[in-house]
């Protein structure tokens, strides 16, 4: 089976993540998407609990219907897990799938930083895909310029998400919030 590896650090996940893996699905670019969220950034960005994180993301992908799984190897990978080794022990796990890496435009501009690029490239041929704000990707889609920092400025600003992120990852936000509706 195709499976394309989605990850992130869906902090939170919002409608562009929806979008994304409704299309690789749609387009039958993959059989199944793996939301993969990131246990410790590479990058030491600064992220809410992973367990938060994967609970709005189990709340994504039932939102998306069974073709869309949470994969959370990372949590028990040596932090931070680089993408490369993380891709490496999900295909040693999973031998009987093709796996291949989703990424978004607004990663183009550090993939000289990540680890073993040209090898991860290699193996795990990845799918691109566009966002608005960001340079052009031949052959690939772009969607809306919709980014967690931008959700998490809202909430914290006390402005409505409902537009920016699925009514079911909502809903684990507010009970994550103490009930407070974002």
């Amino acid at each position: 089976m195709k499976i394309g590896v989605y990850g992130g650090s869906f902090n939170p996940p919002h409608v562009g993540h929806s979008m994304v893996a409704a299309w690789l699905l749609w387009t039958e670019r993959v059989e199944e998407v793996w939301l993969l969220p990131a246990f410790a950034h590479a990058f030491d960005k600064a992220l809410t609990p992973f367990e938060d994180r994967v609970a709005l993301c189990e709340a994504l992908a039932a939102e998306l219907g069974p073709k869309v799984k949470v994969c959370t190897i990372e949590a028990e990978l040596p932090a931070p897990s680089y993408t490369v080794n993380t891709l490496e022990a999900l295909a040693a796990r999973h031998p009987q799938h093709q796996l291949q890496l989703v990424l978004g435009a607004d990663n183009l501009s550090t993939l000289h930083l990540w680890r073993r690029w040209d090898e991860l490239a290699a193996r795990f041929s990845p799918i691109f895909v566009g966002r608005v704000g960001y340079p052009e990707i031949k052959g690939a889609v772009s969607f809306p310029a919709v980014s967690s920092t931008e959700i998490r400025a809202r909430l914290a600003a006390g402005q409505p998400v409902d537009h920016l992120v699925p009514a079911a990852v909502r809903r684990v936000l507010a009970a994550q919030r103490g009930g407070v509706t974002p």
